[in-house]
């Protein structure tokens, strides 16, 4: 079982610590830190206790996208409602989930900041969000608690025997999926029917429409042809 754990803008060491400790409790040992306020730190090795060697081997990024980059499937943790619908799963399902998508390449549950959590920006790099169903009175969990939730839950459903399953053609990656939103938006705009002066949600419900798709690294090469067509359309360029 391979499955990320990326923290996003952790303020207090001693969280990062914490998180490496829930990790090595349920075998989960790759840890990516996007921007943190402090690390390396003692506080973080010291709540560690014994998990140094998650805190050792920790790769530490500046963007979520790099933290991403080569993972197909990532699950964004949220306790709070977002305006534009998001596939949900609780934590059972969510580990289920992330072991079959571990079978065709890397996979990911990323953790937002302590006090405002992941932003929809950050969210629409996610396929999924994970909501642990707490109590509605007393809701907030540290990160390190939030961490042992879901790693308890991939324990449990790893240790159960699944039929192997393999992908003819392997997912896109986060960065395949990122330079294809891109071309998108560009080939959008400049047909007009994408107004970048009043953007508002169109690129954000185009995100939650291809990844309910989930479209394979071959189709995303058809759909990215699709829009050079396009561009070549709208430029009356001869095509080659």
């Amino acid at each position: 079982m391979t499955v990320r754990i990326v923290l996003v803008g952790t303020t207090h060491p001693g969280n990062i610590g914490a998180v490496a400790r829930a990790m090595k409790n349920m075998g989960c040992n790759e840890l990516v830190l996007v921007s943190p306020r402090y690390f390396p730190h003692e506080q973080a090795s010291a709540r560690a206790s014994g998990a140094e060697d998650v805190l050792l081997h920790a790769r530490v990024v500046g963007t979520l996208d790099e933290a991403l980059t080569d993972c197909h499937f990532a699950v964004g943790a949220s306790a709070r409602s977002r305006a534009i619908e998001w596939p949900t799963l609780a934590p059972r399902e969510c580990a289920a989930r992330l072991l079959q998508e571990n079978e065709s390449g890397n996979v990911a549950v990323v953790m937002g900041p302590e006090k405002t959590g992941l932003s929809n920006e950050q969210l629409d790099r996610c396929h999924a969000l994970l909501t642990i169903p707490a109590d509605p009175g007393f809701s907030s969990l540290n990160i390190a608690m939030a961490v042992q939730v879901i790693c308890y839950e991939l324990r449990l459903a790893s240790m159960v025997q699944l039929p192997p399953g393999e992908a003819a053609v392997p997912p896109a990656t986060a960065a395949e999926m990122e330079y294809f939103y891109g071309h998108l938006e560009a080939v959008l705009a400049d047909s007009g029917f994408l107004d970048v002066e009043n953007p508002r949600t169109l690129m954000r419900r185009l995100r939650r429409l291809f990844i309910k798709a989930a479209p394979d690294r071959n189709e995303v090469n058809i759909l990215r042809g699709i829009l050079t067509a396009f561009e070549r359309s709208l430029r009356k360029e001869p095509a080659e």
